[in-house]
């Protein structure tokens, strides 16, 4: 495993481990529904390389291969944090948050803070985050519940 900058030429890549991810979940736990809402198909990509040149995320391969990636922004907030089906519960995650953590602490940040979904908070948990309120956010006229959490470092 090996954490990267972001560069152009992994945009499409990004945004189909973030489609992936969503669309993998469990319907008992998203609908097919809200999972659309969420990751809509077909991917809008150049909303995507728009929205990466913006976010720069950390980037994780293995074996030259996108497995996950993960935004941070410069007041501590983490927007994305993805990881392709196929390597999630293998360290992927953990390795990325554990990354920005450290580059946080670097610059002086004194705490993170997330928007988890349902199938994200217990790992944000395992981290030392805290719900700070559980929120209803509207996606394309689907609702979808998030928790505010924060962790301080």
């Amino acid at each position: 495993m090996k954490i990267i900058e972001y560069s152009a030429d992994q945009a499409k890549e990004i945004a189909d481990v973030f489609h992936a991810s969503v669309h993998a979940i469990d319907p008992v736990i998203y609908s097919e529904e809200q999972k659309s809402a969420w990751a809509p198909t077909p991917i809008d990509y150049a909303a995507w390389e728009k929205r990466l040149e913006q976010t720069k995320p950390y980037v994780l391969l293995v074996n030259n291969e996108i497995a996950g990636f993960i935004e941070l922004e410069s007041d501590g907030h983490i927007d994305c944090a993805y990881v392709l089906p196929r390597f999630q519960c293998k360290g992927v995650a953990s390795k990325l948050l554990t990354h920005i953590m450290e580059f946080a602490k670097k610059s002086g940040l004194d705490s993170l803070y997330v928007e988890a979904s349902i199938v994200a908070k217990p790992f944000f948990e395992k981290h030392g985050f805290f719900t700070e309120a559980v929120k209803q956010v509207n996606r394309r006229n689907t609702a979808l519940i998030h928790y505010s959490m924060r962790l301080t470092i």
